[in-house]
């Protein structure tokens, strides 16, 4: 059987707030495949974003392990570790993160300049029209938060990563633009990215294929989603 994509193993995160010693994450262990979308779900304080931090290379384990594309990432040196992740991880998140100033597909173009590629706006264009969106020009303002989550979907995919980490991606979203940033993820997963999402969206988590909740910085539960919301 082949290696999972991602594989963290026994994560621990241990931090000091004055006398007292707080677990974000107490032995969490989460294997996702390529072509595998997981939702993390859980309350506020559970854990998730934490975990995302760790899969991500944001941050290290206290202790555990984390294995991405079968290297072991969680005791890279910073600089091992920030090549790592611009080449093989992307990210999304529910504020978009857009620069105001710069069109659809400069935005999309920014991990190209900052990898020293070239043809940049060319693999821009097609990452756009992957996601649906063909306002290569518009800027942020004048497109409406479904658009501009498609851009930030185009410009964490843009290098062809292996593994996707959406945190609440669709939290700014009315109903109609869910479902399209849904099929989207869908197309990703079924092109072979692993996708990670992070999301307080009940309907979203259970439209993925794996639905793993987080209490207490732990494991609490772990099912497999019914894949049915959204289907209309």
């Amino acid at each position: 059987m082949d290696e999972p994509l991602l594989d963290a193993r026994d994560l621990w995160r241990t931090y000091r707030r004055g006398a007292e010693t707080v677990h974000a994450l107490a032995g969490v262990s989460l294997t996702v495949n390529g072509g595998e979308m997981v939702a993390v779900v859980g309350r506020s304080g559970s854990g998730k974003t934490t975990l995302l931090n760790q899969i991500g290379c944001l941050d290290t384990p206290t202790s555990g392990a984390v294995r991405v594309c079968g290297v072991e990432i969680s005791r890279l040196p910073e600089r091992d570790l920030a090549v790592f992740r611009r080449d093989h991880i992307g990210f999304m998140f529910q504020l978009f993160y857009l620069i105001p100033t710069l069109t659809a597909a400069e935005n999309v173009e920014l991990p190209m300049i900052f990898a020293g590629e070239r043809d940049r706006r060319r693999r821009a264009r097609e990452a756009l029209e992957r996601v649906g969106l063909h306002r290569f020009d518009a800027l942020p303002h004048e497109m409406d938060g479904g658009d501009m989550q498609r851009v930030a979907i185009a410009r964490a995919i843009v290098r062809r990563p292996r593994l996707l980490l959406a945190d609440e991606p669709t939290g700014r979203l009315e109903t109609a633009s869910r479902a399209a940033i849904l099929d989207i993820f869908r197309a990703l997963r079924d092109d072979g990215l692993a996708v990670v999402i992070v999301t307080h969206d009940p309907a979203l988590a259970a439209a993925t294929g794996r639905v793993v909740e987080l209490a207490d910085g732990r494991v609490a539960a772990e099912t497999t989603a019914a894949q049915e919301a959204f289907a209309e």
